[in-house]
Protein backbone atom coordinates (compact mmCIF):
# COMPACT_ATOMS: atom_id res chain seq x y z
CA UNK A 1 0.00 0.00 0.00
CA UNK A 2 0.87 3.85 -0.53
CA UNK A 3 0.66 4.22 3.13
CA UNK A 4 3.43 1.80 4.34
CA UNK A 5 5.34 2.58 1.70
CA UNK A 6 5.69 5.80 2.46
CA UNK A 7 6.12 4.85 6.19
CA UNK A 8 9.27 2.80 4.70
CA UNK A 9 10.49 5.13 3.63
CA UNK A 10 13.64 6.48 5.18
CA UNK A 11 13.46 10.14 6.50
CA UNK A 12 16.27 12.16 4.71
CA UNK A 13 18.70 13.63 7.28
CA UNK A 14 18.36 17.09 8.53
CA UNK A 15 21.18 19.16 7.86
CA UNK A 16 23.13 21.13 11.05
CA UNK A 17 22.63 24.47 9.99
CA UNK A 18 25.59 26.67 10.84
CA UNK A 19 25.61 28.70 13.38
CA UNK A 20 26.33 32.69 12.13
CA UNK A 21 28.60 32.98 14.94
CA UNK A 22 32.34 31.63 13.96
CA UNK A 23 33.42 31.32 18.31
CA UNK A 24 29.98 29.20 18.26
CA UNK A 25 31.28 26.19 15.41
CA UNK A 26 32.23 22.97 16.20
CA UNK A 27 36.34 22.98 15.78
CA UNK A 28 35.74 20.43 12.57
CA UNK A 29 33.28 23.16 10.87
CA UNK A 30 36.09 26.38 11.62
CA UNK A 31 38.87 23.89 9.73
CA UNK A 32 42.53 23.93 10.34
CA UNK A 33 44.34 26.82 11.42
CA UNK A 34 45.62 28.94 8.66
CA UNK A 35 48.23 32.10 8.73
CA UNK A 36 45.42 34.00 8.54
CA UNK A 37 43.86 32.98 11.69
CA UNK A 38 47.56 33.40 13.20
CA UNK A 39 47.37 37.16 11.38
CA UNK A 40 43.53 37.75 12.87
CA UNK A 41 44.60 36.94 16.81
CA UNK A 42 47.24 39.93 16.46
CA UNK A 43 44.61 41.80 16.17
CA UNK A 44 46.12 43.91 13.40
CA UNK A 45 43.45 46.37 13.27
CA UNK A 46 44.46 47.84 16.90
CA UNK A 47 48.05 48.18 15.74
CA UNK A 48 47.46 51.88 14.55
CA UNK A 49 46.79 52.48 18.32
CA UNK A 50 50.65 51.17 18.95
CA UNK A 51 51.94 53.46 16.10
CA UNK A 52 50.33 56.80 16.83
CA UNK A 53 51.92 57.12 19.97
CA UNK A 54 55.74 56.97 18.63
CA UNK A 55 54.84 59.29 15.95
CA UNK A 56 53.16 61.80 18.25
CA UNK A 57 56.07 60.88 21.07
CA UNK A 58 58.68 61.95 17.98
CA UNK A 59 57.20 64.82 16.41
CA UNK A 60 57.30 66.37 20.22
CA UNK A 61 60.67 65.61 20.47
CA UNK A 62 62.00 67.24 16.95
CA UNK A 63 60.31 70.19 19.20
CA UNK A 64 63.39 70.37 21.86
CA UNK A 65 65.95 68.74 19.14
CA UNK A 66 65.31 69.54 15.85
CA UNK A 67 67.67 66.07 14.37
CA UNK A 68 65.38 62.92 13.84
CA UNK A 69 66.90 60.11 15.84
CA UNK A 70 65.50 57.49 13.39
CA UNK A 71 67.60 54.36 15.11
CA UNK A 72 65.53 55.26 18.51
CA UNK A 73 62.59 56.21 16.75
CA UNK A 74 62.26 52.76 15.20
CA UNK A 75 63.10 51.04 18.26
CA UNK A 76 60.59 52.81 19.95
CA UNK A 77 58.09 51.65 17.13
CA UNK A 78 58.84 48.20 17.41
CA UNK A 79 58.56 48.00 21.32
CA UNK A 80 55.29 49.56 21.11
CA UNK A 81 54.16 47.31 18.15
CA UNK A 82 55.85 44.32 19.87
CA UNK A 83 53.76 44.68 22.85
CA UNK A 84 50.59 45.19 21.34
CA UNK A 85 50.53 41.95 19.45
CA UNK A 86 52.01 39.89 22.45
CA UNK A 87 49.09 41.76 24.84
CA UNK A 88 46.60 40.40 22.26
CA UNK A 89 48.02 36.73 21.80
CA UNK A 90 47.98 37.12 25.90
CA UNK A 91 44.41 38.28 25.73
CA UNK A 92 43.31 35.06 23.51
CA UNK A 93 44.82 32.95 25.88
CA UNK A 94 44.12 34.07 29.11
CA UNK A 95 39.68 34.81 27.87
CA UNK A 96 40.07 31.59 26.01
CA UNK A 97 41.26 29.51 29.41
CA UNK A 98 38.60 31.33 31.23
CA UNK A 99 35.72 30.37 28.84
CA UNK A 100 34.91 34.08 28.08
CA UNK A 101 35.17 34.29 24.40
CA UNK A 102 33.21 31.25 23.91
CA UNK A 103 30.51 34.12 24.05
CA UNK A 104 31.78 36.54 21.78
CA UNK A 105 30.83 37.94 18.75
CA UNK A 106 33.07 38.15 15.65
CA UNK A 107 36.23 35.91 14.26
CA UNK A 108 36.70 33.37 16.51
CA UNK A 109 40.13 33.31 18.51
CA UNK A 110 42.50 30.55 18.73
CA UNK A 111 42.49 29.40 22.39
CA UNK A 112 38.40 29.57 22.43
CA UNK A 113 37.79 27.69 19.24
CA UNK A 114 40.00 24.69 20.46
CA UNK A 115 42.15 24.87 17.43
CA UNK A 116 44.95 25.40 18.67
CA UNK A 117 46.76 24.58 22.17
CA UNK A 118 46.35 27.06 25.16
CA UNK A 119 50.08 26.52 25.90
CA UNK A 120 51.45 27.29 22.43
CA UNK A 121 49.58 30.63 22.17
CA UNK A 122 50.37 31.65 25.74
CA UNK A 123 54.27 30.71 24.23
CA UNK A 124 53.28 33.13 21.35
CA UNK A 125 52.44 35.59 23.95
CA UNK A 126 55.87 35.76 25.92
CA UNK A 127 58.10 35.52 22.56
CA UNK A 128 56.37 38.90 21.52
CA UNK A 129 56.59 39.97 24.89
CA UNK A 130 60.51 38.84 24.97
CA UNK A 131 61.12 40.53 22.31
CA UNK A 132 59.70 43.78 23.35
CA UNK A 133 61.88 43.94 26.22
CA UNK A 134 65.21 43.08 24.24
CA UNK A 135 64.24 45.79 21.53
CA UNK A 136 63.41 48.13 24.96
CA UNK A 137 67.09 46.88 26.58
CA UNK A 138 68.85 48.20 23.74
CA UNK A 139 67.45 51.35 23.99
CA UNK A 140 67.91 51.78 27.94
CA UNK A 141 71.93 50.89 27.07
CA UNK A 142 72.15 53.58 23.96
CA UNK A 143 70.31 56.43 26.28
CA UNK A 144 72.00 55.20 29.08
CA UNK A 145 68.40 55.82 31.05
CA UNK A 146 68.51 52.53 33.34
CA UNK A 147 65.67 53.31 35.44
CA UNK A 148 63.51 53.02 32.20
CA UNK A 149 64.01 49.00 32.47
CA UNK A 150 61.61 49.49 35.83
CA UNK A 151 59.19 51.07 33.34
CA UNK A 152 59.81 48.46 30.63
CA UNK A 153 58.90 46.07 33.23
CA UNK A 154 55.53 47.51 34.32
CA UNK A 155 54.78 47.49 30.72
CA UNK A 156 54.82 43.96 30.44
CA UNK A 157 53.39 43.27 33.74
CA UNK A 158 50.39 45.25 33.35
CA UNK A 159 49.67 44.02 29.83
CA UNK A 160 49.70 40.56 31.15
CA UNK A 161 47.60 41.22 34.13
CA UNK A 162 45.14 43.28 31.41
CA UNK A 163 43.73 40.03 31.57
CA UNK A 164 45.48 37.24 33.16
CA UNK A 165 46.25 36.42 36.65
CA UNK A 166 43.75 35.54 39.38
CA UNK A 167 42.27 39.19 39.07
CA UNK A 168 43.00 40.62 35.81
CA UNK A 169 41.71 44.37 36.14
CA UNK A 170 40.23 44.36 32.46
CA UNK A 171 37.55 42.14 34.27
CA UNK A 172 36.76 44.99 36.88
CA UNK A 173 36.25 48.13 35.04
CA UNK A 174 39.81 48.63 34.59
CA UNK A 175 40.42 48.71 31.24
CA UNK A 176 40.33 51.61 30.23
CA UNK A 177 42.53 53.45 32.78
CA UNK A 178 45.17 50.94 31.98
CA UNK A 179 45.08 51.69 28.47
CA UNK A 180 44.80 55.43 28.86
CA UNK A 181 48.20 55.40 30.80
CA UNK A 182 50.21 52.26 28.98
CA UNK A 183 49.20 53.25 25.21
CA UNK A 184 48.95 56.75 25.67
CA UNK A 185 50.98 58.42 28.41
CA UNK A 186 53.85 56.12 28.81
CA UNK A 187 54.03 55.07 24.76
CA UNK A 188 54.21 58.91 23.84
CA UNK A 189 56.24 60.32 26.92
CA UNK A 190 58.84 57.54 26.63
CA UNK A 191 59.69 58.10 22.97
CA UNK A 192 59.82 61.82 23.37
CA UNK A 193 62.00 61.37 26.31
CA UNK A 194 64.48 58.90 25.19
CA UNK A 195 65.16 61.13 22.00
CA UNK A 196 65.03 64.27 23.78
CA UNK A 197 65.82 63.77 27.38
CA UNK A 198 62.81 66.86 28.14
CA UNK A 199 59.15 66.57 28.34
CA UNK A 200 57.48 69.41 26.62
CA UNK A 201 54.15 70.62 26.49
CA UNK A 202 53.74 69.28 23.23
CA UNK A 203 54.60 65.61 24.73
CA UNK A 204 52.08 66.01 26.91
CA UNK A 205 49.00 66.87 24.62
CA UNK A 206 49.58 64.10 21.92
CA UNK A 207 49.94 61.84 24.98
CA UNK A 208 46.24 62.85 26.56
CA UNK A 209 45.52 62.83 22.83
CA UNK A 210 46.61 58.69 22.13
CA UNK A 211 45.28 57.55 25.12
CA UNK A 212 42.09 58.61 23.91
CA UNK A 213 41.95 57.80 21.27
CA UNK A 214 43.35 54.07 22.72
CA UNK A 215 40.42 54.18 25.48
CA UNK A 216 37.56 54.82 22.77
CA UNK A 217 38.58 51.46 20.66
CA UNK A 218 38.13 49.43 23.58
CA UNK A 219 34.94 51.24 24.45
CA UNK A 220 33.99 50.01 20.95
CA UNK A 221 35.25 46.46 21.47
CA UNK A 222 33.46 46.31 24.64
CA UNK A 223 30.28 47.84 23.62
CA UNK A 224 30.02 45.20 21.00
CA UNK A 225 30.79 42.21 23.31
CA UNK A 226 28.52 44.19 26.12
CA UNK A 227 26.02 40.88 26.22
CA UNK A 228 28.66 38.14 26.24
CA UNK A 229 30.78 39.87 28.54
CA UNK A 230 27.52 40.21 31.69
CA UNK A 231 27.09 36.23 30.32
CA UNK A 232 30.29 35.19 31.62
CA UNK A 233 30.55 38.13 34.47
CA UNK A 234 33.24 40.25 33.11
CA UNK A 235 32.61 43.29 34.57
CA UNK A 236 33.90 45.89 32.00
CA UNK A 237 33.29 49.56 32.43
CA UNK A 238 31.14 49.09 29.26
CA UNK A 239 29.13 46.76 31.47
CA UNK A 240 29.08 48.90 34.90
CA UNK A 241 27.59 52.15 32.74
CA UNK A 242 26.14 50.63 30.07
CA UNK A 243 25.36 51.22 26.29
CA UNK A 244 24.33 55.03 26.64
CA UNK A 245 26.67 56.12 28.88
CA UNK A 246 29.51 54.10 27.05
CA UNK A 247 28.00 55.98 23.73
CA UNK A 248 28.28 59.39 25.05
CA UNK A 249 32.07 58.61 26.78
CA UNK A 250 33.20 57.37 23.23
CA UNK A 251 32.11 60.44 21.87
CA UNK A 252 33.90 62.36 24.40
CA UNK A 253 36.94 60.44 24.02
CA UNK A 254 37.12 60.79 19.89
CA UNK A 255 36.14 64.63 20.24
CA UNK A 256 38.72 65.73 22.85
CA UNK A 257 41.70 64.94 20.92
CA UNK A 258 40.53 67.27 18.09
CA UNK A 259 40.04 70.16 21.14
CA UNK A 260 44.05 69.31 21.73
CA UNK A 261 44.98 69.78 18.15
CA UNK A 262 43.34 73.43 18.03
CA UNK A 263 45.53 74.43 21.04
CA UNK A 264 48.44 73.02 19.53
CA UNK A 265 47.69 74.68 16.19
CA UNK A 266 47.77 78.50 18.31
CA UNK A 267 51.65 77.71 18.11
CA UNK A 268 51.80 75.12 14.65
CA UNK A 269 49.48 76.14 12.36
CA UNK A 270 49.76 73.16 10.11
CA UNK A 271 47.66 71.43 13.06
CA UNK A 272 44.71 72.32 12.17
CA UNK A 273 44.92 69.83 9.22
CA UNK A 274 44.53 67.07 12.03
CA UNK A 275 40.78 67.73 11.72
CA UNK A 276 40.87 66.25 8.30
CA UNK A 277 41.04 63.33 10.36
CA UNK A 278 37.68 63.85 11.95
CA UNK A 279 36.07 62.79 8.99
CA UNK A 280 36.67 58.93 9.50
CA UNK A 281 35.94 59.72 13.72
CA UNK A 282 32.18 61.19 13.33
CA UNK A 283 32.09 58.27 10.75
CA UNK A 284 32.82 55.66 13.99
CA UNK A 285 30.21 57.96 16.04
CA UNK A 286 27.82 57.31 13.88
CA UNK A 287 27.83 53.49 14.06
CA UNK A 288 28.21 53.65 17.58
CA UNK A 289 25.19 55.62 18.23
CA UNK A 290 23.10 54.13 15.23
CA UNK A 291 24.36 50.38 15.45
CA UNK A 292 21.73 47.43 15.39
CA UNK A 293 24.12 44.25 14.97
CA UNK A 294 27.43 43.74 17.64
CA UNK A 295 29.39 42.68 14.88
CA UNK A 296 28.77 46.53 12.45
CA UNK A 297 30.81 47.99 16.05
CA UNK A 298 34.20 46.26 14.04
CA UNK A 299 33.99 48.87 11.89
CA UNK A 300 33.86 51.43 14.34
CA UNK A 301 36.73 50.19 16.42
CA UNK A 302 38.66 50.03 12.99
CA UNK A 303 37.78 53.53 11.81
CA UNK A 304 38.69 55.15 15.14
CA UNK A 305 42.07 52.95 14.86
CA UNK A 306 42.45 55.00 11.70
CA UNK A 307 41.60 58.22 13.02
CA UNK A 308 44.35 58.17 15.73
CA UNK A 309 46.91 57.50 13.02
CA UNK A 310 45.94 59.91 10.80
CA UNK A 311 45.41 62.36 13.58
CA UNK A 312 49.09 61.76 14.65
CA UNK A 313 50.32 61.64 10.98
CA UNK A 314 49.26 65.44 10.80
CA UNK A 315 49.96 66.62 14.37
CA UNK A 316 53.94 65.11 13.62
CA UNK A 317 53.87 67.39 10.37
CA UNK A 318 52.82 70.51 12.16
CA UNK A 319 55.50 69.98 15.13
CA UNK A 320 58.35 69.44 12.81
CA UNK A 321 57.01 71.89 10.06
Amino acid sequence: MAGSSQKSKKRAPQRRRSSGNPARRPVAELGPVTAKDWIGAARLRTLPLAVAPVVLGTGAAQVVDRSLHWVIALACLSVAVLLQIGVNFANDYSDGVRGTDTQRVGPARLTASGRVPAKRVLLIALVFFALAALVGLTIVVRTQQWWMLAVGALCIVAAWFYTGGKRPYGYNAMGELFVFVFFGLVATLGTTWVQAFRLPLEAWLSAVAAGLFACAVLLANNLRDIDQDRAVGKRTLTVLIGRRATQVLFTLFVLIPFGLAAWIALLYPVAWLAMLALLAGLVAIIIVWTYRQPRELVAALGLTSLTALVYAGFIYWALVA
